[in-house]
Protein backbone atom coordinates (compact mmCIF):
# COMPACT_ATOMS: atom_id res chain seq x y z
CA UNK A 1 0.00 0.00 0.00
CA UNK A 2 1.12 3.67 -0.56
CA UNK A 3 1.44 6.35 1.82
CA UNK A 4 1.29 9.65 1.87
CA UNK A 5 3.50 10.72 5.24
CA UNK A 6 5.93 12.88 6.68
CA UNK A 7 9.93 12.18 6.10
CA UNK A 8 12.58 14.36 8.89
CA UNK A 9 15.06 16.59 7.51
CA UNK A 10 16.76 18.78 9.96
CA UNK A 11 19.56 19.51 12.36
CA UNK A 12 19.27 17.68 15.69
CA UNK A 13 16.44 19.04 17.48
CA UNK A 14 15.50 21.51 14.39
CA UNK A 15 13.23 19.12 12.58
CA UNK A 16 11.23 20.02 9.43
CA UNK A 17 9.48 17.76 7.08
CA UNK A 18 8.88 16.63 3.42
CA UNK A 19 5.51 15.42 2.31
CA UNK A 20 6.40 12.29 0.52
CA UNK A 21 4.69 9.42 -1.38
CA UNK A 22 6.51 6.07 0.06
CA UNK A 23 5.43 2.33 0.57
CA UNK A 24 4.30 1.74 3.81
CA UNK A 25 7.19 -0.74 4.46
CA UNK A 26 9.60 1.64 4.43
CA UNK A 27 11.37 2.88 6.90
CA UNK A 28 10.04 6.75 8.03
CA UNK A 29 12.97 8.42 6.47
CA UNK A 30 14.08 5.33 3.88
CA UNK A 31 13.09 4.91 0.36
CA UNK A 32 10.43 7.28 -1.31
CA UNK A 33 8.84 7.62 -4.45
CA UNK A 34 7.95 11.10 -4.74
CA UNK A 35 8.24 14.39 -2.50
CA UNK A 36 4.98 15.81 -3.26
CA UNK A 37 5.34 19.20 0.00
CA UNK A 38 7.20 20.52 2.73
CA UNK A 39 6.06 21.15 6.38
CA UNK A 40 8.33 23.61 8.68
CA UNK A 41 6.07 23.60 11.88
CA UNK A 42 8.86 25.58 14.16
CA UNK A 43 7.99 28.77 12.23
CA UNK A 44 5.02 31.21 13.42
CA UNK A 45 2.83 30.02 11.47
CA UNK A 46 3.59 26.56 10.33
CA UNK A 47 5.16 26.93 6.72
CA UNK A 48 3.36 24.14 4.45
CA UNK A 49 4.33 23.68 0.85
CA UNK A 50 1.94 21.47 -0.75
CA UNK A 51 1.75 20.12 -4.68
CA UNK A 52 -1.91 19.71 -4.87
CA UNK A 53 -1.94 18.48 -8.38
CA UNK A 54 0.39 15.52 -7.41
CA UNK A 55 -1.36 14.95 -4.32
CA UNK A 56 -4.70 14.63 -6.11
CA UNK A 57 -3.25 12.45 -8.88
CA UNK A 58 -1.28 9.90 -5.94
CA UNK A 59 -5.02 10.21 -4.24
CA UNK A 60 -7.28 8.93 -6.82
CA UNK A 61 -4.67 6.54 -7.38
CA UNK A 62 -5.24 4.97 -3.97
CA UNK A 63 -2.58 6.32 -1.46
CA UNK A 64 -3.71 7.16 2.00
CA UNK A 65 -2.58 9.93 3.78
CA UNK A 66 -1.23 9.66 7.33
CA UNK A 67 -3.19 10.84 10.46
CA UNK A 68 -0.56 13.51 10.78
CA UNK A 69 -0.22 14.34 6.87
CA UNK A 70 -3.97 14.50 6.92
CA UNK A 71 -4.35 17.23 9.62
CA UNK A 72 -2.00 19.28 7.68
CA UNK A 73 -4.11 18.72 4.41
CA UNK A 74 -7.12 19.45 6.31
CA UNK A 75 -5.40 22.85 7.70
CA UNK A 76 -4.55 23.79 4.33
CA UNK A 77 -8.15 22.33 2.75
CA UNK A 78 -6.70 19.99 0.45
CA UNK A 79 -9.16 16.99 1.79
CA UNK A 80 -12.17 19.54 1.21
CA UNK A 81 -10.69 19.71 -2.84
CA UNK A 82 -9.67 16.58 -3.03
CA UNK A 83 -13.90 15.69 -1.92
CA UNK A 84 -14.55 18.24 -5.05
CA UNK A 85 -12.35 16.42 -7.35
CA UNK A 86 -13.85 13.70 -6.92
CA UNK A 87 -16.95 14.77 -7.75
CA UNK A 88 -15.87 15.81 -11.11
CA UNK A 89 -14.07 19.61 -10.77
CA UNK A 90 -11.27 20.67 -12.78
CA UNK A 91 -8.26 20.07 -10.87
CA UNK A 92 -6.90 23.14 -12.91
CA UNK A 93 -9.53 25.06 -10.69
CA UNK A 94 -9.21 23.84 -7.75
CA UNK A 95 -5.57 24.43 -7.27
CA UNK A 96 -6.21 28.01 -8.68
CA UNK A 97 -8.46 28.31 -5.41
CA UNK A 98 -5.53 26.74 -3.43
CA UNK A 99 -3.07 29.34 -4.70
CA UNK A 100 -5.95 32.17 -4.32
CA UNK A 101 -6.69 31.27 -0.93
CA UNK A 102 -3.36 31.01 0.51
CA UNK A 103 -2.18 33.94 -0.55
CA UNK A 104 -5.16 35.88 0.75
CA UNK A 105 -5.27 34.48 3.92
CA UNK A 106 -1.26 34.86 4.43
CA UNK A 107 -0.30 32.27 6.51
CA UNK A 108 2.74 31.17 5.40
CA UNK A 109 0.89 28.72 3.79
CA UNK A 110 1.85 27.96 -0.16
CA UNK A 111 0.56 25.81 -2.55
CA UNK A 112 2.83 25.11 -5.83
CA UNK A 113 0.79 24.63 -9.16
CA UNK A 114 3.46 22.75 -11.38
Amino acid sequence: MVRIRLRRIGLKAQPSYRIVIADKESPRDGRFIEIVGFYNPRTQPATMDIDEARVFDWMSKGAQPTESVAQIFKTTGTLDRFARFKKGEAIETLVAEAVAANDKRGAGVKTSSN
